[in-house]
């Protein structure tokens, strides 16, 4: 039998050469087939999750939720100091110094990304703007948002801080944050299918062991993580009830 192993597709091109070795060092730990498969937009993947295709999701903040309580899935780890937060920026011959200076109609580019949309909405209160005072630009990536910025076709960019950071020097010398998100508590995490719980004991032992093996410390580097903290119910739940009360 094979699984299935699916990360959200917010996740940082860069990495994705890291996920295909985590999946290697999976397949070799579980000692049984693990397919890589990877959508390029949100609806793709959740019409997989709806038809049963995932048995391993490495989830966003708010798509964990759904899978949570509508699907069922359980929280295996989730990366070590490793929270998720967004940022607002603009060109650097934008003449807004900060959000309260933007103005109605503004264009915002983003991402499919639901929780850095989320996360960028909220930081554009300050100005008195919501979603129905902003024309949005919808973008594959960050890079194209940078991109959008620079060559003056949206006025303000939401990006996940940690996709900002990697953008090029070149890139960013472009830009200028104007606010970044401090929420500290949601994070993105690895979750199992239920059918697959009989597997969960052993599967996040292994998790958490990885650091202790020459390969598995490897998987990790190149996914950028130092190691897995485990994680329960009980704190999946706060962070999706942080994560519905941002949304509300």
């Amino acid at each position: 039998m094979s699984y299935k192993l699916s990360v959200s597709p917010d996740y940082n091109p860069e990495q994705l050469s890291g996920w295909f070795i985590f999946n290697t060092w999976l397949q070799k730990t579980f000692g049984q087939a693990v397919h890589f498969d990877v959508y390029d937009d949100f609806s793709g993947q959740r019409q997989a999750i709806n038809d049963n295709k995932i048995d391993l999701i490495y989830a966003n903040p708010y798509d964990a939720g759904v899978l949570m309580r509508e699907k069922n899935f359980v929280p295996l780890v989730c990366p070590h100091k490793k929270t998720d937060e967004a940022l607002i920026a603009v060109a650097n011959k934008h003449l807004a110094q900060n959000v309260e200076e933007l103005d109605m109609g503004c264009r915002v580019a983003y991402t499919q990304d639901p929780s850095v949309q989320m996360m960028g909405m909220i930081m554009l209160e300050p100005a008195d703007l919501n979603k129905n005072d902003v024309r949005p630009i919808l973008c594959e990536n960050y890079i194209l948002i940078a991109k959008n910025l620079i060559k003056g076709q949206a006025d303000v960019g939401f990006f996940l801080t940690e996709a900002y950071d990697h953008l090029s020097n070149l890139v960013r010398k472009q830009l200028r944050p104007l606010v970044r998100s401090q929420i500290f508590i949601i994070h993105h995490t690895l979750m199992i299918h239920p059918d697959m719980l009989a597997k969960m004991p052993n599967l996040q032992q292994a998790l958490l062991e990885m650091p202790k093996q020459t390969t598995g410390l490897d998987a990790l580097h190149n996914l950028g993580f130092d190691c897995w903290d485990a994680i329960g119910q009980e704190e999946m739940e706060f962070m999706i009830d942080v994560v519905d009360t941002l949304r509300s």
